[in-house]
């Protein structure tokens, strides 16, 4: 895993001033789901491995990707690109709804 962060920390470190930012898209794409499953899903199709080892695989691939991303959750949420939360009083009448739809 630490391979994977700091190789892809670089990258994002162009193209992001934020340097909570920068952790968190590098520890959210370090993950590495879609090639894990995907070269274990070539391997089990090819009889490269077994049912049972397949599933072992793509068991510690989820793994290895929950906590990356507990962890940039957790410290390194960009909280300023989220939405505010609306006060009582700033709560949106109907007629704002309707507007939207």
């Amino acid at each position: 895993m630490a391979s994977k962060i700091f190789g892809l920390y670089p990258a994002i470190r162009h193209f992001r001033e934020d340097n909570k930012e920068k952790w968190y898209y590098t520890l959210l794409m370090s993950t590495g789901l879609t090639f894990g499953t995907i070269s274990a899903l070539y391997g089990l199709n090819n009889h490269i491995i077994t049912q049972a080892q397949y599933s072992f695989i793509v068991g510690a691939v989820i793994a290895s990707a929950v906590i990356p991303t507990l962890i940039a959750n957790k410290f390194f949420l960009p909280s300023h690109l989220l939405e505010a939360p609306l006060l009582d009083d700033q709560a949106p009448d109907e007629n704002d709804i309707r507007n939207k739809l």
